[in-house]
């Protein structure tokens, strides 16, 4: 799993902030995605207080400072500007209060300013940051989006991913990733995958070479991410290994910290596996609105079987 690191520079650069104070101080590393508006401490009520957050001060905050006495103005502002806060925003390009610049100089702690209005500049941080700072890994496989389920194909190296995959966009699915899937994980249960940059598009066939999806096949055949539902791992067939025949045993792997429903199709000649992968993929979806087919044999089967005990 990958390390992220985001600093001030990079979220000044990303949504073209001005910067008021600080452009030494720039490096600074924001640790969380969550940001905080700080009223209560404007208040005066400081026992908590979380200083690791980017502090954004809207029109209601400013509002709030500028009626206060020159003496209190003062003392909040310096209980508030809390040398640890990675740093401060200021919304609406609206005029910071001399007392902050003054305390952001004296902390070192940058102070910077938008135009935006504050619900929707706060949305934007929130929504970079947590795509920045989600964990993150790089796995081997394809990632395809089947019926909308995204399905992640992996297995040895040259066992026919990327052929199913070629398979799949021609029946009319669409391809995310060839070769190299990175995955983040965006909260406990979500996990989106996506190409790099680099080989985004494109597919690897042995033989044929590299091909580009969406200039031979057009822009439907491809997406830029994609949520994982659905692994389904590919090995070759052997003959004295036990295989799921009835579906009742549901595997699971593990990506970062989500568990994932996985397949296990056994590969040799004569399988259509883009075949199979498209009714797994259906199959899921069925078994996502309450549909089961093989717990609707079982129940019927044991219901017949307790009719003829009686």
């Amino acid at each position: 799993m990958k390390d992220k690191k985001v600093i001030v520079r990079d979220l000044v650069e990303e949504l073209k902030l001005d910067i008021l104070f600080g452009y030494k101080q720039l490096d600074r590393e924001i640790q969380v995605s969550d940001i905080y508006r700080p009223g209560l401490e404007l208040a005066g009520f400081f026992k908590y207080h979380p200083v690791e957050r980017i502090q954004l001060l809207g029109k209601s905050e400013l509002t709030f400072i500028s009626g206060l006495s020159a003496h209190e103005r003062r003392e909040r502002i310096q209980q508030f500007c809390h040398p640890e806060i990675p740093c401060i925003i200021v919304t609406r390009g609206q005029k910071a209060p001399d007392e902050l610049i003054h305390e952001a100089e004296k902390k070192k702690v940058p102070l910077l300013r938008t135009e935006m209005a504050t619900t929707k500049f706060g949305s934007r941080v929130t929504n970079y940051l947590e795509h920045v700072l989600a964990p993150s890994t790089t796995l081997h496989g394809v990632l395809v989006d089947v019926y909308g389920i995204g399905v992640l194909i992996i297995g040895k190296s040259g066992i026919g991913k990327s052929e199913t995959a070629l398979e799949l966009v021609k029946r009319g699915h669409r391809l995310v990733a060839d070769d190299a899937v990175e995955i983040y994980q965006y909260d406990e249960n979500s996990l989106v995958g996506q190409a790099p940059e680099l080989i985004r598009y494109l597919l690897e066939i042995r033989g044929v070479g590299i091909i580009n999806v969406m200039t031979l096949f057009g822009a439907g055949a491809v997406r830029d991410k994609k949520k994982i539902s659905l692994v389904i791992q590919l090995e070759i067939w052997q003959e004295h290994t036990y295989y799921d025949r009835l579906g009742l045993d549901e595997e699971k792997y593990k990506i970062i910290d989500t568990e994932v429903t996985k397949l296990t199709v056994p590969v040799r000649p004569g399988r259509n596996l883009a075949v199979i992968i498209e009714v797994a993929a259906m199959n899921f979806r069925l078994k996502r609105l309450g549909f089961h087919a093989t717990q609707q044999i079982v129940q019927q089967l044991n219901k017949t079987l307790g009719d003829d005990l009686f």
